[in-house]
């Protein structure tokens, strides 16, 4: 998960179920929903900031007062508002939005035409990427163009690292999840974000590779990180990717 993680004092936990409540605050210029969560496991309060900026998790003991939450929240607004400055503002895609398809920039235009096939085209040195349906739907027709290049990608370097390691993989599925970027299950069942295929070809295969490497290895222990780097040698680079670039990626709006 994106955020910090600050610290408060230890407080009694009673046992009580947990507890959910929303507000806005306003930071950077901004407001922001801040999505308030009381665990009956938590010792201290802990703030995350949402892929893409777009909103705020404060997980927090039980019984905490509104005034001992203002007041953690004070004390980390610079810290707060220096992070949401670094991630961009949510880019809705429409007729002449630039789109990262596999981290190669792509203007979108429209065909005109009400049904059509998307396609890549490539115009003196720039890339275009065409829809067709009307211009309220280029983001949509966009997304949907994403999510087949996302599919393909995976599907194969999937295939690759799975066969390297001699392991099946039971499914494959795409979702735009927002907490990680991909999943796999102990059945085999692989989830990825499809919004992976606006990123280099080298940070997919990362993925790709991380997520297999877990049907051998069900942790993040020293053999499993060896593993990845076997699969794929570019890992550490392709983490720094992420680290760096990733909150951008959550930050485009297709208007779906």
């Amino acid at each position: 998960m994106f955020g910090l993680t600050p610290k408060v004092g230890k407080r009694a936990v009673p046992q009580q179920k947990n507890l959910e409540r929303g507000r806005d605050i306003a930071v950077a210029g901004r407001r922001i929903p801040l999505v308030i969560r009381e665990n009956k496991r938590a010792t201290r309060l802990t703030l995350r900031i949402d892929p893409g900026g777009n909103g705020l998790k404060l997980s927090a003991p039980q019984g905490i007062s509104d005034r001992e939450i203002d007041q953690f929240l004070q004390r980390h607004h610079g810290w707060l508002a220096t992070r949401l400055t670094k991630i961009p503002k949510a880019a809705l895609i429409e007729e002449g939005s630039v789109i990262a398809i596999r981290g190669i920039a792509h203007r979108v235009v429209r065909s005109g035409k009400l049904r059509g096939v998307s396609e890549i085209l490539q115009d003196n040195d720039e890339y275009l990427l065409r829809v067709g349906g009307a211009a309220e739907h280029a983001g949509r027709r966009v997304a949907d163009y994403l999510k087949k290049q996302a599919r393909i990608d995976l599907q194969n370097h999937v295939d690759k690292h799975s066969s390297t390691i001699g392991k099946k993989v039971a499914s494959l599925q795409l979702k735009d999840t927002k907490s990680r970027w991909g999943s796999c299950t102990s059945a085999g069942r692989l989830s990825f974000s499809w919004r992976i295929v606006m990123a280099p070809e080298f940070v997919i295969d990362y993925l790709a590779a991380h997520e297999v490497a877990h049907l051998r290895e069900m942790n993040h222990g020293p053999r499993f990180w060896t593993l990845c780097h076997q699969l794929c040698p570019r890992t550490d680079e392709a983490k720094s990717w992420l680290k760096h670039h990733g909150s951008a990626l959550h930050a485009v709006d297709f208007g779906i």
